[in-house]
């Protein structure tokens, strides 16, 4: 008997299969915990934003460039950690 607390498209998988939506999902928390590291970064670069946007004259604003692309990563890799982990969570 299929196991009831799965989603129905999970329920009749091969084991191979099995082990590709592992390593789907895997990956997925990788890239939710690269987001994290990230997003500590950020928080880091968020103290020095304000100070480099008011003194560094004309376009040389580095931090808060590195802040911009820091953010823009939190949020590709956010996302793609969270569709690529869609589904029933696994007990570790």
């Amino acid at each position: 008997m299929a196991n009831l607390l799965l989603p129905p498209e999970e329920r009749n998988l091969t084991p191979d299969q099995v082990e590709a939506l592992d390593k789907r999902r895997d990956l997925g928390h990788a890239f939710l915990v690269i987001a994290g590291q990230f997003a500590v970064i950020a928080t880091i670069l968020l103290l020095w934003v304000g100070q480099d946007l008011t003194y560094s004259p004309g376009w040389a604003h580095p931090i808060a460039y590195y802040f911009a692309i820091a953010v823009g990563i939190i949020v590709v890799l956010g996302i793609a950690g969270i569709v690529l982990r869609r589904g029933t969570p696994r007990i570790d």
